[in-house]
């Protein structure tokens, strides 16, 4: 089905993780995609991969967290594809600390990737999207945009920062006919993941397969998500299909924030 035959889209994070299942998704759907990434060879691995079977990419290294490069790659896009009508934000980072033993730096870090590079991505897409006939942006956030774990201050308060952004974007470029969504996942088997997982477990690959499947099991479906069960919905939200959706925070977690811990028990009379 290639119902973004045609279209442009700029993919920010596109080397590892749910954005590269994305910018693989939109292509195989007609997309011409540009994927970028902080790292140079990832991106290229991926555009070539695209390429390979058969899709239109471009490898646009550029960190998200620097106006200047992340304006330029736009541009760049905007130059070889001739426009540009998706942008999906998936570039991230995840680190653990309490809102007490944060450090700075740290924090910073967090805002920097996770928020500021999002903002930064969006100004200098929009006066390209705004030319589209259906311009869309989909945020990459989390369910720790609404709920929270333990020890992820600055990672919950991002997400919940560009869940926010969304909602106010929306609001601002309805006006231009560009609509602006994100999307929470629960936990998704992608690199920044296992990485979490090493953290809480002896660090083996036998050790950190044992802690991402009891993550799972935390999911009403058992599992972790595959980050292509993620693309899909970007790749809706994206779409005509989703035309009248905009300012929304559509959950892809399992049942994850459908279940609650306490479980009630039959007690005999």
């Amino acid at each position: 089905m290639n119902e973004h035959e045609g279209r442009v889209a700029f993919v920010t994070g596109g080397g590892s993780g749910i954005g590269r299942a994305t910018a693989e998704l939109l292509a195989s759907e007609g997309a011409w995609v540009a994927v970028n990434d902080l790292d140079t060879s990832q991106a290229e691995t991926v555009a070539e991969s695209i390429k390979r079977a058969g899709g239109r990419s471009l490898a646009v290294a550029a960190d998200v967290c620097d106006g200047a490069a992340i304006s330029a790659a736009i541009g760049t896009t905007v130059s070889a594809f001739g426009r540009l009508d998706i942008l999906v934000t998936s570039a991230g980072i995840q680190r653990y600390g309490t809102a007490e033993d944060t450090d700075e730096k740290v924090w910073d870090e967090v805002f920097a990737v996770n928020v500021k590079g999002v903002y930064l991505t969006a100004r200098a897409a929009l006066p390209h999207l705004r030319r589209s006939d259906a311009g869309s942006v989909v945020i990459v956030s989390s369910v720790q945009a609404q709920v929270s774990q333990h020890g992820v201050a600055a990672y919950a308060a991002s997400k919940g920062a560009v869940s926010a952004l969304a909602r106010s974007m929306a609001i601002d470029e309805a006006q231009h006919g560009v609509r602006v969504n994100a999307v929470c996942p629960g936990s998704v088997d992608t690199p920044m993941l296992r990485w979490s997982a090493s953290l809480f477990s002896d660090g083996s690959p036998e050790g950190i397969q044992r802690t991402v499947d009891e993550w799972g099991r935390n999911h009403p479906l058992g599992r972790v998500a595959r980050p292509d069960e993620v693309a899909q919905v970007i790749s809706f939200l994206a779409s005509s299909r989703a035309s009248f959706v905009t300012g929304e925070d559509i959950r892809v977690d399992g049942g994850l924030l459908a279940a609650i811990a306490v479980q009630a028990r039959k007690t005999e009379p």
